[in-house]
């Protein structure tokens, strides 16, 4: 493929990393807004996350099989549908005051996610030069990462009011003053929500006139095999498998560190909603996004698992600051740790599925993507340590093993092991 046939599709094919930022950035501005809303404790409102990451985990297989079968452009579309839908839903969730509806609506924004996720970041990578693919993912994944900075700057100016009564302010207040004020908070989130699936649907309608190539089928595996028997033998590939369980930690590690980040920061600085969502997105997500970029630059003279590696180690050695002190040291330590993990998704995901065959890839890709579930899980172990120990700043221990093991993959776990020729007698096995 040229790279003039290829410039639009990566364009194209790269603003769809934007939009699962929006998802997974927005959801720790709602986890604190609907805490308030609905009248959760810090489990509850991890739900949010778990709703959405679950999502992941269903539809990741369906998606790759779906994308094996009709395309990287179909993908997208149905991607795009179902985030549209999804977004839409928030709105009749709001009025009802429905915190079911609303983990639903979640659910099938982060379905889309899902699609857009399988199909991106596999595609980016066949689309060019093999050599440049981790670069070129870091590159797109850079995008992922303005989105993360726009989400919660944003979030927190239109849905996050600024008013936190205390348990005691609440009973205080009438029944209908309580519904009154309960209602006005879930109803901010209808109109950021609107304009997030007329975005969308623009999108969708630039995809369906666009002609995309559909990458390099020169490597496509010769049994051309199709099914989950296929989808396990993957497994093989040591690399691939701690790719999977690298990923299952490392995205558990980012959604916990932003998911309380709210939270942790009014318990250890005192600092109030609005302040925290701007630090947040102005500082921590743009740290994010700034670590993208330099990452892939560095990447130039600095190979790909030596500096996941680095930076697994230093993410470590931050949280341990912002565990064991308090404010302002504690909370920026914290605010750093963004920079660091900003490679670690695509630097994996790249990584796993080298050495992989295209349909490999394809399906590899749907493993990739549903390990995300591991954001579903470590939030929901933060939220029970934090109401065990009556501390949301404590429950970073559990992002804090999670970097440990995204360090090992770095130093050891990505290292492609090439089978072993067989011997005459195995391959006159093979052929009876």
């Amino acid at each position: 493929m040229s790279k003039k046939s290829t410039l639009i599709p990566i364009i194209l094919v790269t603003s769809l990393f934007f939009l699962w930022a929006l998802l997974h950035n927005l959801n720790p501005i709602l986890i604190p807004h609907l805490r308030k809303a609905f009248a959760l404790d810090d489990l509850q409102s991890s739900l949010i996350d778990t709703s959405a990451y679950i999502s992941y985990f269903v539809v990741a297989i369906p998606a790759g099989l779906y994308m094996q079968r009709f395309g990287y452009k179909k993908g997208v579309l149905v991607g795009l549908v179902l985030y549209a839908l999804g977004a839409l839903l928030v709105i009749p969730a709001a009025s009802e005051r429905s915190y079911l509806f609303f983990l639903t609506a979640i659910f099938v924004i982060a379905a889309g996610a899902t699609f857009l996720e399988t199909v991106a970041n596999p595609y980016i990578s066949v689309l060019g030069d093999k050599e440049t693919a981790t670069q070129r993912l870091n590159f797109a994944q850079s995008f992922n990462g303005l989105g993360a900075v726009v989400a919660p700057i944003l979030g927190g100016k239109f849905i996050l009011s600024g008013i936190e009564h205390s348990p005691e302010e609440l009973a205080a207040m009438g029944q209908a003053s309580l519904n009154t004020y309960l209602q006005s908070e879930a109803d901010t989130v209808k109109v950021p929500y609107l304009v997030i699936a007329g975005v969308v649907v623009v999108l969708l309608i630039l995809f369906v006139f666009t002609r995309l190539p559909e990458g390099d089928e020169r490597e496509v595996d010769d049994t051309h095999t199709v099914g989950v028997n296929f989808s396990f033998k993957i497994f093989k590939h040591k690399h691939f498998l701690w790719a999977v369980i690298s990923q299952f930690f490392y995205v558990g590690a980012q959604v916990g560190v932003g998911s309380f980040f709210i939270r942790y920061a009014n318990h250890v600085a005192n600092m109030g909603e609005k302040n925290a969502a701007y630090l947040f997105g102005s500082v921590a997500m743009v740290g994010f996004m700034l670590g993208r970029f330099s990452g892939t630059f560095l990447m130039k003279y600095i190979r790909p698992a030596s500096l996941l590696a680095v930076y697994g180690l230093l993410c470590v050695l931050l949280l341990i600051i912002a565990v064991f002190t308090a404010g302002d040291v504690a909370l920026y330590a914290l605010v750093a740790v963004p920079f660091f993990m900003s490679i670690m998704y695509p630097t994996i995901f790249s990584l796993g599925i080298q050495g992989l065959t295209n349909e490999e890839t394809k399906i590899g890709s749907s493993f990739l993507v549903m390990s995300i579930i591991g954001g579903a899980v470590v939030p929901l172990l933060m939220g029970l340590v934090s109401v065990a120990a009556h501390s949301i700043q404590i429950a970073y221990l559990v992002p804090l093993l999670c970097f440990l093991v995204v360090f090992y993959y770095g130093w050891k776990g990505y290292v492609v092991i090439k089978p072993k020729a067989k011997s005459i007698l195995e391959v006159m096995n093979d052929e009876r």
